[in-house]
């Protein structure tokens, strides 16, 4: 059986758009002479609809689209993801599922088993999990469908005393095909592909794992689709972060024969128990410049706008987006105050000219007299502390939203996860924008990511990436000022966020007490900044906003760290 994979990148809701490149794909796959195209999960509406499968329009055009797709399948098997309704007297009517089509008619429809709500996701919200576990005869192979997660469960489910894998092989089937939409973080890929050997090795079948790209909002898809033989062989890995389609021959004894067009690549797993800034930087690069150019161009819009500060974090803004969407496309906007240093002015026009976007140099002191003059006859006497700083981070941000406004492009934020998570930010300051493109990454990973920017020229000035960090809000400051070094602060909220240690365990794993109980009570009494941030691009297994979902006000670390 000749059987092709389709590793493609939809838009949610763009059921015309969809449908085009779905039938692209299959009639490319019958002049090839293909017996059956796979599609990754839920391909037809785009991986996650949310509240959009709420509408009965939605689901309606879901299924014309369906249809649509249907009258393609004459002489070509077509397995494609779709949500699914289904009127029950109890328990919720749609289903995550995936349809077989062949001649012109609907063959069978297999449903998701294990539904997602960790993390991001929240598919039993919307979804009820499969009951039943059928596998499928076509052109004399026994196939056994699944849909993301089912594959990846490798004990038994107490809900069903065993896998949905464990009942599809009572069935005895001759070969694995699997729908997923698996989202990219910097853990997760490595990790792959030895998870999926793990079923190859207790099951003993080959297998065809077809993955979705490109980015939805936030959320980052990789590709990376995997074929590997019954005996845990690598016969191809698709590339990452862009689409791709491949044909591959499972012959009489479920072997699948060898591709030379594929490059293969064994995964290396880090230790990704503590937090090791270079690890997969490469691909934390490649995300954030795919996650950039899609969220962009799905959403229309063609600029962005980046205040330039001559520091680290939006050096690497602005270098990422100028990768991602041409440097002409993307302004900067230097603001110097009485507050900033020469070298930082002179550091961000060096950054522009190296990368050949437009830059604007608009000081922002008569504007900060101005507003000092209009607070006078109530802060007269005070002394100079945060609200004067953060005034000068509101007038940067109320800058850089009139150029948006006046011009069009998207204000890119430049702040990083280590600042987020301690509240290191101004609100309607320095924390404003339309997407956040370093919010998931630590301040020691932007310096990894900066040093990888360099690797073939000097691109981020060398003097960005020496000098201490500093907000230039009040003379001389600098971030150490506030905050703990970075590489022992990123490596405690590390471990605090991502990993999910209590205060106690953190005390017990060698961190100093005290700066414990204040970090932590930094990063809880801050949530409420989180909160009003934009949308984070997802790098890491614990972002922050869907992700990461916490009260908005709540006492628990305080208390916990008072009884210490």
């Amino acid at each position: 059986m000749k059987i092709s994979i389709a590793q493609q990148n939809y838009i949610i809701g763009d059921f015309q758009y969809n449908v085009a490149k779905i039938s692209a794909a299959i009639n490319q796959a019958k002049a090839q002479n293909v017996d059956m195209i796979v599609f990754s999960e839920l391909a037809l509406c785009g991986y996650f609809p949310e509240d959009l499968l709420n509408y009965k329009d939605f689901m309606d055009k879901c299924h014309l689209a369906l249809n649509e797709i249907k009258q393609l399948s004459d002489g070509i098997g077509v397995l494609v993801g779709c949500p699914s309704y289904n009127p029950r007297p109890e328990g919720k009517n749609l289903f995550n599922s995936a349809y077989l089509l062949y001649g012109q008619e609907v063959v069978q429809v297999i449903h998701k088993t294990l539904l997602p709500t960790y993390d991001i996701f929240d598919e039993y919200r919307y979804f009820e999990p499969a009951l039943e576990w059928n596998c499928i005869n076509f052109k004399g192979k026994k196939l056994a469908i699944t849909i993301c997660e089912d594959i990846w469960d490798l004990v038994d489910d107490p809900l069903y005393n065993s896998s949905p894998m464990d009942k599809l092989m009572l069935q005895n089937p001759d070969v694995m095909i699997n729908l997923s939409a698996s989202p990219f973080d910097y853990t997760h890929s490595a990790a792959r592909l030895e998870t999926v050997r793990e079923n190859i090795k207790r099951y003993h079948l080959p297998l065809l794992y077809c993955n979705t790209v490109g980015g939805q909002s936030d959320v980052l898809f990789d590709g990376g689709s995997l074929v590997l033989n019954k005996n845990g062989d690598l016969i191809a890995e698709f590339p990452y972060f862009q689409e791709h389609i491949e044909n591959f021959f499972l012959d009489e004894d479920s072997l699948i024969s060898e591709n030379k067009t594929l490059p293969k690549k064994e995964a290396i797993i880090p230790d990704f128990s503590v937090l090791n800034p270079d690890c997969n930087i490469e691909n934390i690069h490649d995300a954030l410049i795919m996650g950039i150019w899609e969220y962009f161009s799905k959403s229309g819009f063609k600029q962005a706008v980046v205040g330039s500060s001559g520091g680290i974090d939006s050096a690497v803004v602005l270098a990422l987006a100028c990768r991602a969407l041409g440097s002409e496309n993307v302004k900067a906007i230097l603001m110097p105050s009485v507050f900033s240093t020469n070298h930082s002015i002179d550091d961000a026009v060096l950054l522009s000219e190296n990368l050949g976007n437009p830059y604007h140099i608009l000081p922002i002191k008569q504007i900060y007299d101005a507003a000092e003059e209009t607070l006078n006859p109530l802060f007269s006497g005070l002394l100079f502390n945060v609200a004067e700083e953060n005034i000068q981070a509101r007038i940067r941000g109320l800058l850089l939203m009139a150029v948006s406004n006046k011009f069009g492009p998207v204000l890119l934020n430049t702040s990083n996860k280590s600042e987020a998570a301690v509240g290191y930010g101004t609100l309607y300051g320095d924390m404003a924008g339309g997407l956040s493109v370093l919010g998931d990454l630590y301040k020691t990973q932007v310096y990894a990511l900066a040093k990888y920017i360099n690797k073939d020229q000097e691109v981020i000035p060398n003097h960005i990436l020496i000098k201490p960090p500093s907000a230039e809000l009040r003379p001389d400051q600098k971030d150490s000022d506030s905050l703990p070094d970075y590489p022992i602060l990123d490596a405690l909220l590390f471990a605090h966020i991502e990993k999910e240690k209590d205060a106690q365990a953190l005390i017990n794993e060698g961190f100093d007490e005290q700066l414990v109980w204040r970090v932590l009570k930094m990063v809880s009494r801050n949530e409420y900044k989180r909160n009003q941030f934009c949308p984070i691009l997802r790098v890491s297994p614990k972002s922050f906003g869907k992700g990461r979902r916490m009260p908005l006000v709540n006492k628990y670390f305080e208390t916990e760290l008072k009884n210490l």
